[in-house]
């Protein structure tokens, strides 16, 4: 085949890795070209993703962010937008294709345009006529003069190129952090801290470990005196400051009265701020929201309050006029996190469209759009990760972290890793109205896995750590436990015998596992990380399985039947789904809201919906558990065994329910720190137990 092609007006040189357009050419990822050239082969043919994975990564395992951000990569290099698609054309569901024509140079056409691309031309733009009559007054000795000159010319062309791709694909680092101090230091769990306006507070919750609720508290920076702002305790989220730094708002959560369309009303409140400096105080409602979800205020420089909004399952962007009692979409897509820069007058939107790609997008406080592009994930970004950038005090600069990692994105979606030394996870930072510091929650939950025998009470620590470990099951056939561990710095999958623990997987830092379960026989497990299912060996092996969606959770594993009961993600919304493990294609099961599902040994899914009512399927649809449904703890996960549902309240109290006889049976009063039981097996139950919340509010100093 030939190294150059021709699409259009670009010439495309794979011997050199550039896309040339008027003399100027781009350093292009080999990779890319070669998604390019495989769509050039098959010019004007819809081609899927799966085809350019398996040609262009042959043999290597990459999610399909990698081809979106080499399509990306293209379009940028080939002047398409994206929205046009003259060049590449996103066929929904389907691909890609190349729309314009090919021209594939012959040995002869590629040497004209060597000798029309003169070396010399492209390093310092000298006319070619000149360079020309200046050789044809060279002397008898001109054919060893002109190669000696040609390859010296050739030779500083590849330095600068490669020097220029060197320079921009490591660009320099937008800051770097000079330190790292706490702020706060208790036994207690401190999250969502903010500035005040004046930059001479910080705001922060603080929460209790017996009742997992909480109460907003200020700290003063020059005086380091804390005080309690809210009289009462209650399940508060973020709060924001008016732009006085007078007032503060905040959502409050608390039970319905009467509930009709969801458990959980959702209340926006203000505090006073400087009433609240001298003594705590009572809040003011704004807006109460019985039959949809709201989260996370911003107060805005024209004094609407910005808030995300769920009605069913898509969250949306909307402005809220106090003074007239109404709100306006702001952004309708599928936003699951917005940051607000009230020095720019602009808010950074992230949003999942529907070709299930994440985009930033900026828009004014009245809706109007002002740029919209597709964020370019790194390799080190694992998974379908929802990162949450916020404005930094870097112009066109966002910031984000993912644990252990800290990333930079511009306006356009372009990411980069910034180096931070840490040693426990933290959150996106929220900087100082100064700009040259931020604030981060930075610490890990510790939970232990218990083993409860229900006969006699009696209960052992089977894994303990000063980190999160989770989601214990026994070994079917076996003596082993896996469960989910960070005590090896990231999470990863373990089991223990009792007398030795052993890490199984081997994920990339900053993994995520939301799921796993032992074959029938007891010899492997299937994950689920970073979005993908993973099959690993007792002998450490590990097998990633190819599916055609994001898998966000692993909730039951049928091996005989090479099936799995998983949610997935379907244009950005989280629905039950069932996923052949050999073709890898993913089925939704149902329209309706689940919360959490698994499946009896007769195959029979067991699901709670958004109002943690319990189903069970049937041959038509599906049918209620009356008995059930008082006992359907907020978003508690359940399990089942021999065809018996169990499960665990919000009165820390587990229970059995028989599917065929239909008793009812509460097993065990647990103790309040009890986050989830998990598996049972000879009367003994696994259970997660919360030790501490560790997480302190860490304040980040830029380097000067």
């Amino acid at each position: 085949m030939a190294e150059q092609y021709k699409i259009g007006e670009f010439l495309i040189d794979l011997s050199r890795n550039q896309i040339t357009q008027d003399t100027k050419p781009q350093i292009i990822p080999p990779k890319a070209l070669a998604v390019l050239t495989y769509l050039a082969k098959h010019q004007g043919k819809v081609i899927s993703q799966d085809e350019l994975l398996d040609n262009v990564w042959k043999g290597t395992v990459v999610s399909p962010n990698t081809l979106q951000r080499s399509i990306a990569q293209l379009r940028k290099a080939l002047g398409d937008d994206g929205k046009e698609q003259t060049y590449i054309k996103t066929h929904a569901k389907q691909g890609y294709s190349l729309e314009q024509n090919v021209h594939w140079l012959t040995k002869e056409e590629q040497t004209i345009h060597f000798q029309k691309q003169d070396p010399e031309d492209v390093l310092i733009g000298r006319d070619k006529k000149i360079a020309q009559s200046d050789s044809s007054a060279k002397n008898s000795n001109k054919p060893l003069l002109n190669i000696t000159y040609v390859l010296s010319i050739f030779t500083l062309l590849i330095l600068v190129l490669i020097s220029g791709y060197y320079f921009t694909s490591q660009p320099s680092k937008p800051f770097s952090i000079g330190q790292i101090r706490a702020l706060t230091a208790t036994d207690g769990k401190e999250l969502a801290s903010i500035y005040s306006p004046d930059g001479k507070y910080i705001i922060f919750h603080r929460y209790s470990e017996e009742e997992c609720i909480n109460d907003i508290w200020a700290k003063n920076l020059e005086t380091q005196q804390e005080y309690k702002l809210t009289k009462n305790m209650d399940i508060y989220g973020q709060q924001r400051f008016s732009k006085d730094g007078k007032k503060i708002i905040v959502i409050r959560t608390i039970d319905c009265a009467e509930p009709v369309m969801q458990k959980k009303c959702y209340q926006l409140m203000s505090l006073d701020f400087e009433k609240a400096l001298n003594a705590p105080q009572e809040m003011d409602l704004i807006l109460e929201c019985k039959n949809s979800e709201i989260r996370r205020p911003y107060w805005m420089n024209n004094g609407n309050i910005a808030l995300m909004q769920r009605h069913t399952e898509l969250w949306q962007l909307v402005s809220f006029e106090s003074n007239q009692s109404q709100t306006n979409v702001i952004h309708d897509g599928f936003v699951y996190h917005y940051d607000y820069s009230p020095t720019y007058d602009l808010l950074a939107v992230t949003s999942i469209k529907e070709d299930s790609r994440y985009y930033i997008e900026l828009i004014k406080p009245n809706g109007e759009l002002i740029s919209s592009h597709p964020i370019l994930l790194p390799p080190e970004i694992t998974g379908y990760r929802f990162i949450r950038p916020n404005f930094s005090p870097i112009e066109n600069t966002l910031i984000f972290s993912t644990g252990r990692q800290l990333f930079s994105m511009t306006f356009d979606g372009e990411i980069q890793n910034i180096s931070i030394p840490v040693d426990k996870p933290f959150s996106s930072p929220m900087f100082h109205p100064d700009g040259d510091r931020g604030l981060v929650i930075k610490g890990v939950y510790d939970t232990d896995i218990i083993v409860v025998d229900i006969n006699d009470g009696s209960s052992s620590v089977i894994s303990r750590s000063n980190t999160g470990e989770n989601s214990a099951v026994y070994q079917p056939k076996g003596n082993y436990i896996a469960f989910e561990s960070e005590r090896s710095g990231d999470e990863q999958v373990w089991v223990t015998n009792q007398n030795t623990t052993t890490q199984l997987s081997q994920l990339p830092t900053d993994s995520y596992i939301t799921g796993m379960k032992w074959s029938s026989n007891g010899k492997s497990i299937l994950m689920n990380a970073n979005s993908t299912l993973f099959n690993i060996s007792l002998d450490k092996v590990q097998t990633p399985i190819k599916t055609s969606l994001p898998i966000l959770a692993l909730l039951h594993w049928d091996d005989n039947k090479n099936s799995a009961l998983v949610f997935a993600q379907f244009n950005g919304v989280k629905k039950l789904a069932q996923v052949d493990l050999i073709s890898g294609v993913v089925q939704k099961l149902t329209d309706k809201r689940v919360n959490w599902a698994t499946k009896t040994d007769t195959g029979a899914i067991v699901l709670t919906d958004h109002m943690d009512r319990f189903w069970i399927s049937s041959a038509i649809e599906y049918q209620p558990i009356p008995a059930l449904n008082i006992q359907g703890g907020d978003n508690k996960r359940y399990f089942t065994r021999d065809n018996k549902i169990y499960g665990i309240n919000n009165q820390n109290q587990a229970w059995c329910y028989d599917i065929q006889t239909k008793d009812f049976e509460t097993i065990k009063t647990l103790t309040k720190n009890t986050e989830n039981i998990t598996d049972i097996k000879n009367n003994k139950l696994l259970v997660t137990k919360r030790q501490v919340a560790n997480k302190e509010v860490v304040e980040l100093l830029l380097a000067k």
